[in-house]
């Protein structure tokens, strides 16, 4: 119960929970986040993980001193692209035999329709969707699953993974400690989850709509 109190506090207050890492550990706070970034965007079972929201407050606490924002990036983007690249490969070995299966959730017109998907947007996909929680970490698996090569993957990757981590970080080093935010830094991740899954709303209306 413990474990799950601190992910629902760390997801709702990422902020807070790491300022009192880095308190407490130091830096060993470097190993922790590259551990929460690849699990988030490595493994299928932790989509949970704070991703947007945890990035803009560790560019916050990095811009009071705490950390190094040009390390920290550099080594976060490490940990996506080596996350990415571990789902990408668990879903080339397992993910057959997971569909084999036609679950409820895993139905093989699912996965031909993926790979459909891929063959036609599969740079798109991979470099959009490292901006939209939960599809992040299911689309490198995904790709591993379908069709897509591993060196056009791993290009737009990098791509995505670049843009991802230094575009959240570098803004809230320059903008997380702004007072009102500060005050307000709750109310801050909640309006960059939504803005993370807009664009996915945005794409099921326009498919419900297309079928209409």
């Amino acid at each position: 119960m413990e474990i799950i109190t601190f992910l629902l506090e760390f997801v709702k207050h990422p902020d807070i929970i790491l300022t009192q890492i880095v308190q407490n550990y130091g830096t060993q706070t470097y190993l922790f986040l590259f551990c929460v970034i690849f699990a988030e965007t490595g493994l299928v079972i932790t989509p949970f993980l704070p991703g947007d929201s945890l990035l803009f407050a560790v560019g916050a606490i990095a811009a009071i001193g705490s950390l190094n924002v040009h390390f920290i990036v550099l080594l976060l983007i490490i940990a996506a692209l080596t996350g990415d690249s571990t789902n990408f490969w668990i879903g080339r070995f397992l993910g057959p035999k997971v569909y084999e299966r036609d679950s409820k959730i895993l139905k093989k017109k699912y996965l031909d329709k993926t790979q459909e998907f891929y063959k036609k947007h599969g740079g798109k996909t991979t470099i959009m969707a490292r901006f939209v929680p939960i599809v992040r970490t299911f689309a490198p698996f995904v790709a591993g699953v379908g069709a897509m090569k591993y060196p056009r993957f791993i290009t737009f990757s990098i791509i995505g993974g670049i843009a991802w981590v230094g575009s959240f970080i570098y803004l809230g080093y320059f903008f997380g400690n702004i007072p009102i935010i500060k005050k307000n830094f709750s109310i801050v991740v909640i309006v960059i989850i939504l803005m993370s899954i807009m664009p996915m709303v945005v794409e099921v209306i326009r498919h419900k709509m297309k079928k209409k």
